[in-house]
């Protein structure tokens, strides 16, 4: 018999959350989906809004919240890094305040709870591919360590509750991930590329393009969350979700001009402070303990966010202020 759960989504209305909602929902689960709309949109949970087992409520975590629950998925805070450095105090608040609150309300409710961590936890690594076991090579002072040291401290804080408090906790390490529903103006890679095709513009690449990541489609990705959230109650993780293949920027660029057609020439500018020269999981311990794995080709999830991107672009007033917005950043 399948068992429904009420399920805290916070940053719900985001890129990955929206995803995870709609799965939740279509499963029968009552869903409470908490964002503060910083860089989560509500035409994302659009199709949700209706649905009698969604709930949505306008809430920053850095507040603490008061909800009866089961299950607690924590994906609020910034993930790009232009929208994390826009106001770095309030992105580490958002980390480390916002794990306390959710941690405190999982104490009280005794629900199971899933910290959407980072691969930026491992820095700009020494160790390749990267397994759960590495600890990391994360500059503390950096532009980026608003994020990197936030998430850092919040795995640290989850693993404190559960030696301290018996909390059934489980920590997922995420690696690249895109699809539709990115944010057209967060500087990511994926969504940064197709935009500039789209629109004609030169497609900016940083250093010489060399630097390699792997890129999870976000269906891929919510499948291993949730299978993470299910697996039995002894396993906290961390775990790596990701995808193993491996693409220089380069070649994500050239997929992209290839799909697209796009006439666009490449131009390049200086490697941002701290950006990882490689990023690549070692999915091995997904694939043990949560018997996942992803399925989509890169090629093929790129095809269906390309086609979000085309289907936003058709309409001439976003068209006009995302131009608009790509002058002034």
């Amino acid at each position: 018999m399948h068992l429904t759960n009420r399920i805290l989504v916070t940053g719900g209305a985001g890129f990955i959350g929206s995803f995870l909602c709609e799965r939740l929902v279509s499963e029968g689960h009552d869903v409470i989906c908490a964002d503060n709309f910083y860089t989560g949109n509500k035409n994302n949970i659009e199709g949700l809004l209706d649905e009698p087992n969604f709930e949505l409520m306008r809430h920053d975590i850095t507040f603490p919240l008061y909800l009866e629950v089961d299950e607690i998925y924590n994906l609020a805070c910034p993930a790009s890094p232009i929208h994390y450095q826009r106001d770095p105090v309030q992105t580490t608040k958002t980390c480390v305040h916002g794990a306390i609150n959710v941690l405190g309300l999982a104490k009280r409710v005794k629900a199971r709870i899933l910290q959407a961590s980072t691969s930026e936890v491992y820095g700009s690594p020494f160790e390749h591919p990267q397994t759960e076991s590495y600890w990391g090579n994360v500059n503390p002072i950096g532009p980026r360590s608003c994020y990197d040291e936030g998430k850092r401290c919040a795995e640290t804080l989850f693993f404190d509750y559960y030696r301290q408090h018996n909390l059934r906790i489980r920590v997922a390490r995420i690696f690249n991930t895109y699809g539709p529903r990115m944010h057209p103006n967060d500087g990511r890679v994926v969504s940064n590329f197709i935009v500039q095709a789209l629109l004609g513009e030169p497609i900016t690449i940083f250093g010489d393009g060399s630097q390699t990541r792997s890129f999870c489609y976000v269906d891929d990705l919510v499948e291993g969350l949730m299978r993470l959230m299910n697996v039995a109650d002894d396993y906290p993780g961390p775990v790596n979700i990701g995808n193993p293949g491996e693409f220089s920027i380069l070649e994500l660029a050239e997929q992209v001009i290839d799909i697209t057609g796009t006439k666009s020439s490449l131009v390049r500018k200086p490697l941002p402070q701290d950006d990882p020269l490689q990023r690549r999981p070692d999915i091995s311990e997904a694939k043990r303990a949560l018997d996942w794995e992803p399925v989509t080709p890169l090629a093929e999830g790129l095809v269906k966010t390309i086609a979000y991107f085309e289907d936003m672009l058709k309409d001439n007033a976003v068209r006009e202020k995302l131009v608009q917005n790509r002058r002034s950043a």
